[in-house]
């Protein structure tokens, strides 16, 4: 006759051999790389956040972008691919406001997934195209590395990539300060240009904002009223801006000469 386990053996079951300290510390190294890499993850940037510094190879030579940054306002905008109709149209809207832009302290610096001998042949057919002579460096972002750092990979367009069905960038805009702070984010599909003057009139209003304790109400351009600042109270407004008025005890306007937001 078979030899059955008994009930208790079945239920009752021996309890397992523990494994020997000295092989618990061949698992330390992976749970310690895995932590390791989960928390040193990029975090997303966000409006507030310091621009990540990165060296790259531009058309105008190597640059540190926060030794480009400098003491100036930058725009640092990608484009999907170069010889390709809607980022001709773009880089020389750009480039024809480029004094514009400088004359209010703000670099420009283009970005896409080509090589510098690439960026420098389209050069030419911007200029040809639009007339617009490009004059900001573009970086040379084959590899993808300053792409991927700032976010700015198509995630959406499956036309959108090189010869290697690698993805192209996106139409990202940043707009960063004098101290490295990200103050604005634009995030445009590859089909959809971007309006210039509309970059222009936001660096308008950020630093009309930074300097007057005001903020700007919708479709504003410099020379039309302006919004008085929450955090001013009515008294103080009354020294700061004379003229304000209130339409509701939240909605405050007050005119703001053209000659105080426009630089002279």
């Amino acid at each position: 006759m078979p030899s059955w386990p008994s009930h208790t053996s079945l239920y009752n079951p021996s309890p397992p051999t523990p494994l020997p300290l000295s092989s618990l510390f061949l698992f330390i190294p992976l749970f310690s790389s895995f932590y390791t890499h989960k928390m040193s993850a990029p975090a997303p940037l966000r409006l507030g956040s310091t621009a990540p510094n990165f060296q790259a190879e531009t058309t105008k030579g190597n640059i540190d972008f926060h030794e480009f940054i400098g003491d100036n306002w930058v725009i640092l905008f990608s484009h999907p691919e170069d010889y390709t109709p809607v980022c001709t149209t773009e880089l020389g809207a750009f480039a024809k406001l480029q004094p514009e832009f400088t004359k209010r302290n703000v670099k420009l610096i283009g970005l896409s997934a080509n090589t510098i001998q690439s960026h420098e042949g389209w050069i030419k057919d911007i200029g040809e195209v639009t007339g617009g002579n490009v004059e900001f460096p573009i970086i040379g972002d084959k590899e993808r590395k300053v792409s991927l750092l700032y976010d700015m990979i198509d995630q959406q367009d499956a036309t959108n990539v090189d010869e290697k069905g690698i993805a192209f960038t996106i139409r990202s805009v940043f707009i960063i300060d004098p101290k490295k702070t990200i103050r604005t984010i634009f995030s445009y599909p590859a089909s959809t240009g971007r309006n210039a003057a509309e970059v222009l009139r936001v660096i308008d209003s950020l630093q009309t904002g930074d300097k007057y304790r005001i903020t700007t109400p919708i479709n504003w351009v410099p020379g039309e009223d302006v919004i008085v600042h929450p955090s001013v109270k009515n008294e103080e407004a009354k020294t700061l801006f004379p003229e304000f008025r209130i339409v509701k005890p939240y909605l405050r306007f007050t005119p703001l000469a053209k000659e105080k937001v426009l630089p002279q």
